[in-house]
């Protein structure tokens, strides 16, 4: 591994990173995307996007410019991925127009999607000017919404393979409405699931990286993460207008929307896409600029994670096929060291017998005490959360109680981490009964459900609260 270069070395010999072109055409009967992106002065890249069995007779009756606006869109997120490599200070988009408020919304996604690569990467992105979004075409009366009709009343369901997708498409199938599952790179959790669902006729997105941005993190460019779930949002809305759904939906709690430190005094947050701000601007500029007939909401918004586990527990037939393990994720197993396995083993310990939790993960891990680092990085005791997609600090530590409390009355000794917890921490915390009691009936009316949706889930709640 080369020694890594520093942002400033990148910065002035990368001072501009180009977004050339987009090409969409027809590939037997799917739809392949490719563009064409370069940092200045000579580094190429030519990343390909392929959505399998595309509706070519709908496309043809969609108003002309449409199937092209949606691909350049997806270029422009696709960016993000390749401009982090120098971090150029400017950004020039030569494939397509810009007007005023979409160079500002831009902006804003990147500045705050990429804070925790600038965090990792010890980058000052507040200082004036850092990147300079711009488009040498004119704004065009063109960058309004599409014109789409959605004659179909179906829904489009974003499918990881995790318990939250898990949860969404069993939610949406107990309502009898029609659906599909959108897989990107599908992992054999994702298409398990999809398959137990019933869905038959999901739509596949084949995603390639150019190789020779791997090989530029070899040599010591800078590499970290991007707000990779921005990049559904508009990978979905895309698949609905071409394939006509007039909903996409994902499964994002409201426990997305905690930080995980504070950098030159902004937040930065592992989950930004999967927010509620997040969620709020993209309607909004999807509406404007993408097609005003598709709506995108999260149908778990309202929830914390903890509450999306217990809900998920109800559903043994998805528990030998959901995976969340970033680590493992191609294999869809465990690692079972990571805080995304210990964050979803302690979200999970308390609603199921600790054999049937044992028999997901192929392990107890309330018996590692070597997970007890992980842990503490989860209860907020170290510099950072850790930078997963895992619960609130208020979550595990409620869990954990509710842990200790199931491990005492089914098992009757606890487990080496639960018995330090109940030692060490527990006792600094008298009222968790309240607490948790106010977790687990939590509702946020701060979301963008449609009211049909919203009451299947407060249903389901109740249904819960009366089960205890």
């Amino acid at each position: 591994m080369t020694t890594p270069l520093t942002v400033g070395q990148l910065r002035e010999k990368h001072p501009r990173f180009i977004y050339h072109s987009f090409a969409a055409e027809r590939c037997a009967g799917a739809l392949r995307l490719r563009y064409r992106f370069t940092i200045e002065p000579d580094i190429q890249f030519t990343p390909e996007t392929i959505i399998e069995a595309v509706d070519w007779d709908r496309i043809a009756t969609l108003s002309p410019g449409t199937l092209e606006r949606f691909a350049f869109h997806l270029g422009l997120i696709e960016t993000f991925s390749y401009w982090k490599a120098a971090c150029s200070p400017e950004l020039l988009v030569q494939a397509g127009s810009l007007d005023d408020r979409q160079v500002t919304w831009w902006t804003d996604l990147l500045l705050h999607g990429m804070r925790e690569f600038f965090y990792v990467n010890h980058i000052d992105f507040t200082e004036p000017d850092f990147v300079r979004i711009s488009a040498l075409a004119p704004h065009s009366q063109e960058n309004g919404p599409a014109d789409c009709p959605l004659p179909q009343d179906r829904d489009l369901v974003l499918m990881s393979g995790g318990k939250d997708s898990a949860l969404s498409v069993q939610l949406l199938r107990e309502t009898g409405r029609e659906f599909h599952c959108l897989l990107l790179n599908p992992t054999p959790a994702a298409e398990a699931i999809t398959a137990r669902v019933g869905d038959r006729l999901p739509v596949v997105v084949r995603r390639t990286i150019d190789p020779r941005l791997l090989a530029l993190n070899q040599a010591g460019y800078l590499n970290g993460h991007t707000p990779f779930s921005a990049y559904l949002a508009v990978l979905g809305v895309t698949c609905a207008v071409l394939s006509g759904y007039r909903r996409v939906i994902v499964a994002n709690e409201r426990s997305a929307d905690e930080g995980n430190v504070e950098f030159l005094g902004r937040e930065v947050n592992h989950q930004y896409s999967k927010t509620l701000r997040f969620e709020g601007a993209f309607r909004r500029y999807s509406r404007t600029y993408l097609s005003k007939d598709v709506q995108y909401f999260s149908l778990l918004r309202p929830l914390y994670e903890v509450q999306v586990a217990r809900l998920f527990a109800r559903y043994a037939h998805y528990f030998g096929s959901f995976a969340s393990c970033n680590r493992n994720q191609r294999e869809s197993s465990w690692c079972r060291r990571c805080a995304k396995c210990l964050s979803t083993f302690t979200l999970l310990y308390p609603f199921l017998p600790a054999d049937e939790v044992k028999r997901i993960f192929g392990a107890d891990l309330f018996e590692r005490p070597e997970l007890l680092p992980v842990l503490r990085e989860l209860l907020g005791f170290t510099a950072h959360k850790p930078f997963e997609c895992v619960g609130t600090t208020e979550e595990m530590l409620g869990a954990l109680y509710l842990g200790v409390q199931k491990a005492k009355a089914q098992e009757g000794v606890l487990p080496a981490v639960l018995r330090q917890v109940e030692a060490e921490i527990l006792p600094r915390h008298p009222d968790l009964p309240q607490r948790v009691e106010h977790l687990l009936r939590a509702w946020s009316d701060e979301h963008h459900l449609p009211r049909e949706y919203a009451t299947v889930l407060k249903s389901r709640l109740a249904d819960q609260d009366e089960a205890r």
